[in-house]
């Protein structure tokens, strides 16, 4: 067939199938239109994962934005500086040994433009906010007036119908005013009833006797999983209301924030401002209040830190009685058992809490424990580290009678022990007042100054000599190199493992004659020694 002959069959074609197509439709009587011949759009019939919108509805009226006003002076000559607070540590308070120091370098080195509040890296308070500036340093200008200025911006939440909330003692702790914003916009005034430094928690009331609130519980923290969801409901940035969402990803999380860290991990979306927040389950249950963040940036990244529910019950029922915390104190400083520590007394694995030193005249003292001393047993039930010693210890009330079991000189033996009161701070309390500095359940990292010899030290995180903290540039340690992180390890051929054991070795050198003591540094691993003078002081 030629070509033309071939084209001429193609429309002839063409032409009677449209001409058919059309008979059809018009012989139906159905309007003369084109069907689409494509397939249907995807579509997955799979299991879809559950709505938050229920537990945020039912629970969002309960949560509120706090604000914060302090009387301070102006601090127009300060710029955009500010102070870093850690539950009551600043920057300067951690050794530099410490594993969140590290992140802390660039503290103070950025500004708070655009909301960002605090700048810098590593484990941060979200609750501070846009606008907190340093106040100027005592003696400074103090002929200025003083008047309340904005300070702080947090979260918080209802726990009664009348009117008490929770929030984060951080977010609270220097304010002279507060201010409360409820979800829909209403402002109302709030008395501080009671806070606690030690635990991070305050209580707040606000005064409303023809308004019932709606408000929420504490759940049980002991069922949460890791691996459960979680909603977070807060006032990141200033923006009120905010809801996220995510999981618990991990629990018993110590910061290095205090004695009684126990945070639980969550990877829900938690920035500044969110501090003193609820992180709810969803059955829309209190599971833990927002801390604290880990952040390089500054801003969330999916680690942030929450204070379990049962905790935070605990300390707000004692809040809410009398305005204050009493806990149990046994008066003992120490430290956690490594597993050469174990090794070396006996002991089968690395667990209790060892005694560096027992306080002149505390509970301990009185009792009969001593240094080198392990605490392996409260009331027969065992003690994992030093840190759940500090716990148990502070959830007996004062004055309770506790058995103590100890392992000493290879054995195994009890002590009944009466505990004496560590009082938490009173709502306007001094953070420097002595039952802050007599802690008894102090820390690893708590420091004691050896003035005499420029240095300041704490027990080392591996309990295994003293950690330098800070090194008077001044000084003649400094003049040997000594340097902040090195670590000592003994001093004239003697193992120290607190800066009392410093104190009484350079003591009995003196004694003996001696103007100088043999120190033994280590730095990076390997170790060197070091005289320094002790004629002075």
């Amino acid at each position: 067939m030629t070509k033309f002959g071939r084209s001429s069959l193609k429309m002839a074609l063409k032409a009677s199938t449209v001409a058919g197509l059309a008979v059809v439709m018009l012989s139906t009587g159905l309007p003369a239109q084109v069907t689409s011949s494509f397939a249907d759009p995807v579509k997955v019939n799979a299991p879809q994962p559950p709505s938050f919108a229920d537990v945020v509805s039912a629970v969002s009226p309960a949560v509120v934005s706090v604000r914060v006003q302090s009387e301070e002076q102006p601090a127009a000559d300060e710029g955009n500086n500010f102070s870093f607070n850690f539950n009551g540590r600043g920057f300067d308070d951690l050794p530099d040994d410490h594993p969140l120091k590290r992140f802390f370098r660039e503290f103070g080195n950025q500004g708070q433009g655009q909301g960002q509040g605090q700048g810098g890296r590593g484990q941060q308070k979200p609750g501070q906010e846009q606008g907190q500036n340093q106040a100027p340093k005592k003696g400074q200008n103090d002929n200025r007036p003083h008047h309340l200025r904005p300070t702080a911006q947090g979260s918080g939440f209802f726990i009664s119908e009348d009117g008490y909330i929770v929030t984060n003692n951080h977010v609270v702790s220097d304010g002279q005013a507060f201010t409360v914003v409820l979800n829909d916009g209403t402002e109302l005034d709030a008395k501080l009833v009671g806070k606690d430094s030690r635990t991070d928690l305050a209580l707040l009331k606000v005064n409303a006797p023809a308004r019932k609130f709606t408000y929420v519980s504490f759940a049980d923290d002991t069922k949460v999983r890791v691996g459960d969801w979680v909603v977070a409901v807060g006032n990141p940035f200033g923006l009120g209301g905010t809801v996220t969402a995510g999981i618990i990803s991990a629990r018993g999380r110590d910061i290095g924030s205090g004695p009684y860290d126990d945070y639980i991990q969550v990877d829900a979306a938690v920035n500044r401002g969110n501090s003193g927040g609820p992180t709810f389950n969803l059955n829309g249950e209190v599971v833990g209040i927002n801390t604290a963040i880990f952040s390089p940036s500054g801003g969330n990244v999916g680690i942030a830190f929450a204070i379990p529910s049962s905790t935070a019950k605990d300390v707000i029922a004692d809040l809410m009685k009398d305005g204050k915390v009493d806990r149990g104190w046994l008066g003992v400083q120490i430290q956690p058992v490594t597993k050469d520590i174990a090794d070396s007394l006996g002991l089968k694995d690395a667990s209790g809490a060892l005694v560096v030193a027992p306080q002149e005249n505390s509970p301990g003292a009185k009792a009969g424990i001593k240094e080198g001393d392990v605490v392996t047993a409260v009331n027969g039930q065992a003690i994992k580290d030093a840190r759940d010693l500090a716990r148990r210890v502070a959830a007996f009330p004062p004055n309770t009678k506790i058995n103590v079991d100890l392992w000493r000189d290879g054995k195994q033996q009890t002590l009944p022990v009466t505990l004496g009161n560590l009082a938490s701070d009173a709502a306007n309390a001094d953070p420097s007042d002595s039952d802050q500095k007599d802690a008894a359940p102090a820390a690893p990292a708590s420091e004691k100054a050896l003035a005499s010899l420029g240095i300041t030290v704490s027990p080392a995180q591996d309990g295994n000599g003293l950690s330098v903290t800070d090194v008077d540039p001044d000084s003649d340690a400094a003049a040997r190199g000594l340097k902040s992180g090195q670590k000592i390890l003994s001093v004239n051929n003697q193992k120290v493992a607190s800066a009392a054991e410093i104190g009484k070795l350079i003591e009995q050198a003196r004694k003996d004659g001696r103007t100088r003591a043999l120190f033994q540094i280590e730095v990076d691993g390997s170790s060197r020694f070091v005289a320094l003078p002790i004629d002075q002081g």
